[in-house]
């Protein structure tokens, strides 16, 4: 008997879409199974059954992990290449300007515009949310706010000047100002919010326990797989490690915080 494909779907970056493609595929030859990838609109896939495996944000994971059960199991992350994330599976917040901006630190941004990609981000919500808890400015610190959609379109908000500033995925900013060098000259960052756990993927619960195992470890292996090196090497990804649930209780703080300040939207 034929056995399903495993259905990947990413909620992330779309300029990481054909990474995580590749990396579906690679774990499917891995495992001898069929793989497809979709672009997720609803964690609801989970659940519902109609995904078995997840590229999610931290931000959604503490989230899907609050219900009971939680319908997600963190399978592994990436630890990415550079000396800032030290080997370990993190990454940050950058806070990006124009080039020409007058402003020099988050702090300087008082009554500035203000772009994010999604409330459902941890890089672009979460932590500025949470930064801004820490700084006492519950309030109206921002003279707007402005939702992008995802975090290359804040971006290139900032460098067109539409707004004053924005909280870009270190990893999502590295390959953008890579494969666009434009954006170099335009914009420049101020301050890195952070480091925090870097974005898990997860299998569905339904998944059996013995088939998260096979997953895990086919993940893990992919760092060194010299067929995948380029895609891996696109996304400044060096390898996966294994990931538990308590990596994300540094997610799980900055929310608390908000919470207790009653400061769950930005304005």
């Amino acid at each position: 008997m034929r056995r399903q494909p495993i259905r990947f779907v990413t909620f992330l970056a779309p300029n990481m879409r054909s990474v995580y493609q590749r990396i579906a595929q690679a774990v499917g030859q891995r495992l001898r199974r069929e793989t497809t990838l979709e672009v997720g609109a609803s964690f609801d896939v989970f659940a519902c059954g109609e995904a078995d495996v997840g590229f999610i944000c931290g931000l959604p994971y503490v989230e899907l992990a609050r219900q009971e059960p939680p319908p997600v199991v963190p399978l592994a992350a990436p630890v990415l290449q550079g000396e800032r994330y030290g080997g370990q599976p993190i990454y940050f917040s950058d806070v990006v300007v124009v080039r020409a901006s007058p402003h020099h630190a988050f702090a300087d941004l008082r009554g500035r515009s203000w772009a994010y990609n999604d409330p459902d981000s941890h890089s672009g919500y979460n932590i500025t949310r949470y930064t801004l808890v820490r700084m006492g400015e519950t309030r109206g610190f921002f003279g707007a706010v402005v939702a992008a959609g995802f975090h290359q379109r804040a971006l290139r908000m900032v460098a067109r000047g539409q707004v004053d500033a924005s909280a870009i995925d270190s990893q999502v900013l590295a390959i953008e100002l890579r494969d666009h060098p434009d954006l170099v000259a335009r914009v420049r960052v101020i301050e890195a919010l952070g480091p925090a756990t870097i974005q898990p993927i997860v299998a569905a619960r339904q998944v059996s326990v013995a088939l998260r195992d096979d997953l895990r470890a086919a993940l893990c292996a992919l760092g060194d797989d010299p067929g995948l090196r380029d895609a891996l090497d696109y996304g400044y990804i060096a390898r996966f490690v294994p990931i538990e649930d308590a990596a994300y209780d540094d997610i799980r703080a900055m929310v608390a915080a908000a919470e207790a300040a009653d400061f769950l939207t930005l304005r």
